[in-house]
């Protein structure tokens, strides 16, 4: 039961694609005055659950030391001493070579400390950078350098993260924040869409119901309902905190494009969708739930506490799905708290209706009744189970390139599914569970007819249409039985000219057509450079991935816009990169890797993975990188960026430095 329940945490990462770059430490800086010229310089680490830091000094064929830079400014400013560092806790490990060795290292939380004097009473800031790397006990990330500011006219703490190529100050609290509150959003609404399942919404009124009349006054009785929705809370916040301590936001993302794993989510999700219709029910052993109950019996907030719990295990085949999908879906975003924040908002929405309603008993008689509509949610909730079990089938295939899955026959699957589920809110099906009705209500009327709109605007992708509301789960139009639409037989042709014969229909060796749009694209590094430099355009290499989700948003959304499409036909040379390609590498090219010591680089995938994370320090996709002949940053790279006009003038931009 503990290896299901751990899969079922984990069935959804494939869903959002890739995740971003996950940066476990943090730095911050601080500054404190000891007389009118010397300063202490402090840099604070903020190091994320399991990860840490490594001490200024370590032994010869270890880790890179954690190394302290300041700019003296032109010999204004007097380095007194070393950097000091704190205690930490020296650990052996075997991580660095076979032998293993003591090294010194910190978690949590580590202060530095380094005494300047000002010669030059003016200066008012202090920059320095400092390199380290990021470990746990089984890995770790590769090297990193962060630039640090001292402002020396103010002691509050100032948050500092990593500096990018062009020397400009990059926070991430804001997107960190934007991450949390889309989690928190989207489990808020799941944890409704589960109140309104028949396994917990008729407990509502029973439950209240229950307080309100065993307290000795209504006070106690809103004071037991709002403990009890406390302790649901607690509940599920704590399921959230053992997922973070469990499953580290890394670890899962590795498995996005397991094909082994996205075929077992396939079939969890096959599972919990036929449950969900009515073949069965999924329940926790019923053992659990009598042990609760008996613990529930002894009152007091312990007996309160017990009761809560009863609901989650008893609800469990109802929220048990919902559950697992927000758990991977937070951790998959790279925070650590991402389950947290996501089973705080589940838990917010389950929890609100019992201390309302305690608080409020009148409103209990304008609550619908329990009857089929219950299960018309439920059955709703298996439908959409089923069209996202096809996703993972789908990442599964395009990982392998087996072309059994293509677009066509994806979408031909959705259709039917949403169809069907049409058909059923029509009542014109009826599922196990259902009672029988003479008649259908106005809102199963109006989710009916939003259902067979969605499906009729699928309709047209099986000649080639777009999509855009649903880009980022169908394979991608190249990924197709016919790339130009259903039968149009267009013979390949070249965006360029090929410049040495003038042959418009060749392709230059290594390079393919990007379906439907012809841009035309190297997945060969050295070869699309070699082209670049012939041709005298820059580079664009796109790192990508066959089960990335906001790489088929770009190319769908973005890529096909005509100024976007002119860059990326005749400006630059397109360079794309899969870091999920699972063709091996020729004998010949198979290194040992830099990031993980003692392992051997076997794919197309990993060579192009680790040369993006060593060479950019990323590890997400899309990343985008614009290039001059020699390997240089035309400007800063970019990530997943929707909005086409920033877009087309980051790719402007580029081109116009590569100009001059």
């Amino acid at each position: 039961m503990k290896k299901i329940l751990a899969i079922l945490f984990c069935f959804t990462i494939a869903i959002n694609g890739f995740g971003q770059i996950f940066n476990p430490i943090e730095w911050q800086t601080k500054v404190e005055k000891i007389s009118e010229t010397k300063y202490k310089l402090i840099s604070v680490a903020k190091i994320e659950g399991s990860w840490h830091l490594y001490s200024q000094e370590v032994p010869k064929g270890g880790p890179i030391p954690t190394t302290f830079t300041y700019d003296d400014n032109g010999g204004k400013i007097k380095i007194i001493g070393n950097t000091k560092e704190p205690k930490g806790k020296i650990k052996f490990t075997k991580l660095f070579n076979e032998e293993g060795m003591n090294i010194k290292s910190f978690a949590h939380t580590a202060e530095f400390t380094q005494e300047i004097e000002l010669i030059d009473a003016q200066i008012k800031e202090v920059n320095a950078f400092v390199e380290f790397i990021a470990c746990t006990d089984e890995q770790c990330l590769p090297p990193k350098e962060v630039d640090l500011v001292f402002n020396l006219g103010k002691v509050a703490i100032k948050a500092v993260n990593a500096v990018s190529s062009s020397g400009e100050l990059n926070t991430s609290s804001s997107k960190d924040k934007k991450g949390l509150l889309s989690i928190f959003i989207i489990a808020f609404l799941s944890g409704f869409a589960a109140l309104l399942t028949p396994c917990v919404f008729p407990m509502i009124p029973m439950t209240v119901s229950f307080f309100t009349k065993q307290s000795k006054s209504k006070a106690a009785g809103i004071r037991n309902a709002i403990i009890y929705g406390l302790s649901i809370i607690i509940i599920y916040v704590l399921l959230g905190i053992l997922v973070s301590a469990i499953f580290g936001a890394d670890a899962l993302n590795a498995l996005s494009t397991n094909v082994w794993f996205n075929i077992a989510f396939f079939l969890i999700l096959l599972i919990f969708a036929a449950s969900f219709l009515g073949a069965f029910e999924i329940t926790l052993p019923s053992s659990w739930g009598t042990k609760v109950d008996a613990q529930a019996d002894r009152g007091g907030f312990i007996g309160i506490f017990f009761m809560a719990l009863a609901l989650a295990i008893v609800s469990f085949s109802c929220t048990g799905p919902i559950v697992g999908t927000l758990l991977v879906e937070a951790a998959s975003g790279g925070s650590q708290v991402g389950p947290i924040v996501g089973m705080l908002g589940f838990s917010l929405a389950i929890a609100l209706p019992f201390a309302l309603f305690a608080a409020f008993p009148g409103w209990l008689n304008s609550l619908p009744k329990s009857g089929g509509w219950l299960n018309t949610v439920k059955v709703v909730l298996g439908f959409l189970e089923l069209a996202l079990a096809f996703k993972f089938l789908s990442n599964a295939d395009l990982v392998l390139q087996l072309h059994l899955l293509e677009r066509e026959v994806f979408i031909a699957i959705w259709i039917a599914i949403f169809g069907t589920l049409a058909f059923y809110l029509f009542g014109k099906i009826q599922l196990p569970h259902d009672s029988p009705q003479s008649h259908i209500s106005v809102g199963r009327l109006s989710l009916g007819l939003i259902v067979l709109s969605f499906t009729i605007y699928m309709i047209p992708g099986l000649w080639g249409a777009p999509l855009n509301l649903i880009s980022a789960f169908p394979p991608p139009q190249h990924y197709s039985e016919s790339p130009y639409g259903v039968g149009y037989t267009k013979q390949a042709t070249v965006s360029v000219v090929n410049q040495e014969n003038n042959n418009h229909n060749g392709l230059p060796e290594g390079a393919h057509l990007m379906a439907p749009h012809d841009i035309m694209a190297f997945h060969d590094y050295d070869k699309g450079l070699a082209y670049a430099k012939k041709v005298g355009k820059p580079v664009m290499i796109d790192f990508t991935g066959h089960a990335c989700v906001n790489c088929r948003k770009m190319e769908q959304n973005v890529w096909v816009k005509p100024k976007v499409l002119d860059v990326l036909k005749n400006k630059v040379v397109l360079i794309s990169l899969y870091v999920d390609d699972k063709r091996p590498l020729e004998d010949d090219e198979i290194v040992d890797s830099k990031l993980n010591p003692g392992k051997k680089l076997k794919y197309i995938g990993q060579k192009w993975s680790e040369m993006q994370t060593i060479k950019y320090k990323a590890n997400s996709q899309p990343f985008y990188v614009l290039m001059a002949h020699d390997e240089s940053n035309l400007i800063d790279p970019v990530a997943y960026t929707p909005d086409v006009d920033e877009y087309y003038n980051w790719l402007e931009k580029g081109i116009a430095n590569y100009k001059k």
